[in-house]
């Protein structure tokens, strides 16, 4: 399969306030906004579109009309992780998982967004080649 754009739709109860969310802490910028859908792209990522949906709205299946968003975790892959959760923790956001180093290859954090999403930033690191051996990753 072929496609020019990749997207992630989010229900929200504030899409317009989702989207600044993501606009003032990730750069995103707002393409289209008709009050119960709001378009963000990043000038720097134009084939990737993170959307924000009024869970109540029609346009969604019956099934998921009203529901949370539950379990959805976007991560955000960053040449300086350190640099970026200082800026975040000054900017105030609730960060859920505290910076730490994995052994399988991630320096990461965890953060709370709008609506129940968990965002994750992250910068790729050696891994630790005896916990690579141990876990069959020789």
């Amino acid at each position: 399969m072929r496609f020019s754009l990749m997207g992630t739709a989010l229900m929200s109860d504030d899409p317009a306030g989702a989207a600044r969310w993501f606009t003032e802490h990730f750069g995103f910028q707002v393409g289209i906004d008709i009050g119960w859908y709001v378009n963000t792209q990043h000038p720097d990522h134009p084939a990737m579109a993170l959307d924000f949906v009024d869970r109540a709205h029609d346009s969604l299946p019956e099934a998921l009309r009203g529901r949370l968003v539950e379990g959805t975790l976007l991560g955000f892959v960053v040449e300086d992780v350190d640099a970026e959760e200082r800026r975040l923790r000054t900017a105030g956001v609730d960060i859920v998982l505290p910076l730490a180093t994995e052994p399988w290859g991630q320096r990461r954090f965890q953060l709370r967004g709008p609506d129940g999403v968990v965002v994750e930033v992250l910068q790729m690191v050696t891994p630790d080649p005896a916990w690579m051996a141990a876990n069959g990753y020789a």
